[in-house]
């Protein structure tokens, strides 16, 4: 069976069509500044919880993660203290970090932090190929404070914390969907005809599509 395609038009067509979407997009871009803005102007809540993790330097606080910055990325990596392995998803996201040289830049310092013991979360970075900070926090309540761990089960999110002097604020959290602006792989798909080509996506009939996520896989695993 033949897969079907997008309509054939002349460049002339092709570019009325591109450019009639070209307004939705920067639509759109516009949306997105819109709700940084919003972003930047939210409250943020006080952490005072004496939080501790292991990390390569040894125990840490919250404020130590900071790493002497002003502004810090969690990433709640989905790493269960009796896993073998990390998320898939996850995963995916933190192929997507890159040096985090460039967040230094501007004064952000970003870190995974998950319930398995350190030796398990350094063993799998390695086989990833990562270079990013990784701190366990099997020995406090901080997932579950945060809701990356709920009755047990582990959450995929990503919190934003702000630094004062040694005072420690957390200003943003995402979940679920709300992470997959980090995973570029997203975007890029959403580039093409086919898309993600996952069965939510509102695209024409005979479009290759199958469940969401079901196909993600740890980049090694393909």
């Amino acid at each position: 069976m033949t897969t079907p395609m997008p309509p054939i038009v002349s460049r002339a067509d092709w570019q009325k069509a591109r450019a009639d979407l070209l307004v939705r997009e920067k639509e759109l871009t516009r949306l997105k500044d819109s709700v940084s803005a919003a972003r930047r102007r939210l409250p943020m809540v006080e952490i005072t919880e004496p939080y501790a993790f292991d990390t390569e330097a040894g125990s840490a606080t919250l404020l130590d993660l900071f790493d002497g910055r002003r502004q810090l990325i969690v990433q709640h990596f989905m790493f269960g203290p009796d896993w073998e392995q990390g998320c898939d998803g996850c995963s995916m996201m933190a192929d997507h970090i890159g040096p985090v040289s460039h967040l230094h830049a501007k004064d952000t310092s970003f870190v995974l932090v998950s319930r398995a013991e350190l030796a398990k979360l350094f063993a799998f970075r390695e086989r990833m190929g990562w270079a990013l900070p990784w701190a366990s926090s099997a020995h406090s309540t901080f997932n579950d404070d945060f809701g990356a761990t709920v009755d047990g089960e582990e959450i995929h999110s990503v919190s934003v914390f702000l630094r004062d002097g040694d005072r420690v604020f957390h200003t943003w959290q995402t979940f679920n969907r709300g992470e997959e602006p980090f995973m570029v792989v997203f975007d890029l798909l959403d580039l093409t005809p086919y898309g993600r080509q996952e069965t939510w996506e509102d695209s024409p009939a005979g479009w290759p599509q199958r469940p969401p996520y079901e196909w993600m896989r740890l980049h090694d695993s393909y």
